[in-house]
C-alpha cells in the first residue's frame, strides 16, 4: 500500500474517532444534565373518580401515569410557574395544562387562573388553587389540578418564574401582540407587535393590575409567551445548545420527563406539532367570608373535560 494512502487513512480513521468520540461525551453530558432535573412525583393510585375514555393512559405498578412515547401517544402535561424566593416555599403563581397530540399535529393549551376554588386533594380543605403547592408541593398541586379536571396528568414541568426570563433569552427572545399599551417594572410595552427580551417577557407576563381584564389578561400574555417559547424550542436541532441551555436553567426548572422520554419527544413528535391552540376556563368572580375566588361550575369543568378527553384522542378513533 502506498504511503499516502496510509497517511490518508489514519487521518480518516482519527477524524472518525474524534467525531463518535465527541458524540458520545455529548450524549453522556446531556443525559447527566438532564437528569439533574429530573425530580420524579412521589407514585400515588389514580383517583377512581377520575373517568377517561382515552387509550393513551395506562398506568404501571407504582400508579404512575405511563405515555408510550415509541408509539407516539398523546399526552398531558401540567406547567407549574413557581413564585419561589429564598427560605420560602412559594405558590404556582401559573398553572397551564397542555394536551399534546402528534396525531392531530396539535398542542392544546389552557391557564387554569390561581384564585379557582377547589378541594386541596391531601389537605382537606378547599381553598385557591394556587396554595396547594405551599400545602404539599408539586404532588399536592398535580393531585389537585387532577381532581379538578377529571383528567390525569402525565407529565409536570415546574419552572421558577425567574428561570422563565433565561429560557427566553436562550432562545433568542419571542414575538408578541401587544393589545394595549402600558408600563410595568420599568419597562413600556407599545400596542402593536413587539421584540421582548428575557427580562421584558417576564414583565410582560405578570401585569394585571393595570389589565382591563385582570388575570385573564394576564394569563393571555402567559400562553401568547409560553406559545413562542415552545415553537422556538421545537426549533433547536443542535445538541450543543440544548445541552447550554440545559444547564443554564437546570437551577430553575424540574421535571418528571425522563431523559429516555425527551429524546423520544425531540425525535419522533417535534415535526408533527404545528399548532397550538388556546382556551379560557368560563367562571364568575366571588366573595366567600371576605375572600375573593375564582369559582367555576360543573357544567364548565365537565367541558373542558370533555375537550381535553376529544383532543387527547388518535385521529383513527374519531
Amino acid at each position: 500500500m502506498k504511503r499516502w494512502v496510509k497517511i490518508v487513512l489514519i487521518a480518516l480513521s482519527l477524524f472518525i474517532f474524534i467525531i463518535v468520540g465527541y458524540g458520545i461525551y455529548l450524549y453522556v453530558s446531556v443525559k447527566s444534565t438532564v437528569n439533574a432535573i429530573y425530580e420524579p412525583r412521589e407514585p400515588s393510585e389514580p383517583s377512581e373518580s377520575i373517568q377517561t375514555t382515552t387509550n393513551t393512559i395506562s398506568t404501571d405498578t407504582q400508579g404512575s401515569r405511563t405515555v408510550r412515547m415509541d408509539k407516539q401517544e398523546s399526552f398531558t402535561v401540567l406547567v407549574m410557574g413557581v413564585d419561589q424566593r429564598e427560605n420560602d416555599v412559594g405558590r404556582s403563581d401559573t398553572l397551564i395544562v397542555l394536551s399534546v397530540n402528534p396525531s392531530k399535529e396539535s398542542i392544546l393549551m389552557f391557564n387554569i387562573p390561581r384564585d379557582t376554588r377547589t378541594e386541596i386533594i391531601g389537605y382537606g380543605t378547599t381553598d385557591k388553587i394556587n396554595h396547594a403547592y405551599a400545602f404539599g408541593g408539586v404532588n399536592m398541586t398535580i393531585q389537585t389540578v387532577e381532581n379538578f379536571l377529571d383528567m390525569p396528568i402525565h407529565y409536570y414541568i415546574k419552572v421558577n418564574m425567574e428561570g422563565f426570563s433565561q429560557i427566553i433569552d436562550l432562545l433568542g427572545g419571542v414575538e408578541v401582540e401587544n393589545s394595549f399599551s402600558f408600563q410595568y417594572l420599568g419597562y413600556e410595552f407599545a400596542e402593536g407587535h413587539l421584540e421582548l427580551s428575557g427580562d421584558e417577557a417576564l414583565a410582560y407576563s405578570r401585569m394585571r393590575y393595570d389589565d382591563p381584564r385582570g388575570d385573564f389578561g394576564r394569563n393571555t400574555r402567559q400562553r401568547e409567551i409560553l406559545k413562542q417559547i415552545i415553537k422556538n424550542a421545537l426549533k433547536v436541532t443542535n445538541i450543543v445548545h440544548v445541552k447550554s441551555m440545559i444547564d443554564e436553567v437546570g437551577n430553575n426548572v424540574k421535571t418528571d420527563i425522563t431523559f429516555d422520554e425527551m429524546k423520544k419527544f425531540l425525535t419522533d413528535y417535534r415535526s408533527g406539532l404545528n399548532q397550538i391552540e388556546t382556551f379560557e376556563l368560563n367562571g364568575q368572580g366571588k366573595k366567600i367570608n371576605g375572600i375573593y375566588y375564582y369559582v367555576i361550575e360543573s357544567s364548565e369543568k365537565e367541558r373542558v373535560h370533555q375537550l381535553i378527553e376529544e383532543h387527547l384522542q388518535t385521529v383513527e378513533n374519531q
